[in-house]
């Protein structure tokens, strides 16, 4: 026992490392390779692994955040409306996860992988530059985002419209915080680059503090109903932090294109490997 759970520290702290360097370089992304790193790496069950991934994924965030925070990055109004709605949906995620067959989750999160790949690989390529470069200013540019910055404050202009909005993107990330375990920053970051004229740095920035906000919820409900990390969780979690600490030093000095393409080829096979694991049995 005593030489398995040595053997196996250093592979969860390694593990952990990776997604808070993925979850530091993006800002989104990392998070849902914290779930098939603890089913391949480690050999857990998704309902397993998702509280735990969730406290990795939590706390790098945080760490992660604190940067935005001190540098004045972080929409915190935006961040407390998405992250207060999150956690109040996040207990529906959990419930219906512990209720759906682990194949349809394992399909449902091979899914939603497939799904960001193709987005940050399409973002990677140029797609998301249309709006950012015109702005609305001619004819053939796309519509003003419902969202936007008050060009005399720097703020927020508040609306029903933009409560609504944001609310909406909440309930959706903290959804799936719940039931696949993710930290809803790949639901976050594309829905305030297309709903918000918020800058790139501040959506990186205020999506670590509301998947920060969300895990904490997501973890306290699972700790109050039983689930304890264990060895290899809490090395998990160190790992991630210290994966967050390096990716957000690295961040500014990589390429980021090239970044997405290979994160988004890397998602992509890992969903395709969730797929046989939801389907080969």
């Amino acid at each position: 026992m005593f030489a398995e759970l040595s053997s196996a520290s250093p592979m969860a702290a390694l593990l952990g490392a990776a997604v808070g360097l993925v979850l530091g370089l993006t800002g989104a992304g990392g998070g849902i390779f914290a779930v098939p790193a603890l089913v391949f790496g480690l050999g857990w069950g998704v309902p397993q692994a998702g509280p735990v991934a969730l406290l990795a994924v939590g706390a790098s965030a945080a760490v992660g955040s604190a940067h935005g925070l001190r540098a004045g990055l972080v929409r915190y109004r935006a961040a407390m409306l998405m992250a207060g709605v999150g956690v109040c949906v996040a207990p529906l995620g959990t419930w219906m996860a512990h209720r759906l067959p682990e194949r349809w989750l394992v399909g449902l999160f091979a899914v939603a992988m497939l799904i960001v790949a193709a987005r940050m690989y399409r973002a990677s390529r140029g797609g998301g530059a249309g709006r950012a470069a015109g702005n609305g200013e001619s004819g053939n540019c796309p519509p003003l985002p419902p969202c936007r910055l008050n060009p005399a404050t720097g703020r927020l202009h508040w609306t029903r419209r933009v409560a609504g909005t944001l609310g909406t993107i909440g309930a959706v990330s903290g959804f799936a915080s719940g039931l696949l375990g993710v930290g809803g920053g790949f639901v976050i970051v594309p829905a305030l680059r297309r709903f918000t004229d918020i800058t790139v740095h501040g959506v990186v920035a205020t999506s670590l503090f509301v998947i920060a906000l969300i895990s904490a919820g997501t973890v306290a409900n699972a700790w109050w109903n039983g689930m304890h990390p264990g060895a290899q969780g809490w090395m998990f979690v160190a790992g991630a932090i210290v994966g967050m600490l390096l990716g957000r030093a690295l961040a500014p000095r990589l390429a980021a294109s090239k970044l997405q393409q290979l994160f988004s080829m890397l998602m992509a096979a890992v969903a395709l490997g969730m797929f046989a694991k939801a389907f080969g049995a």
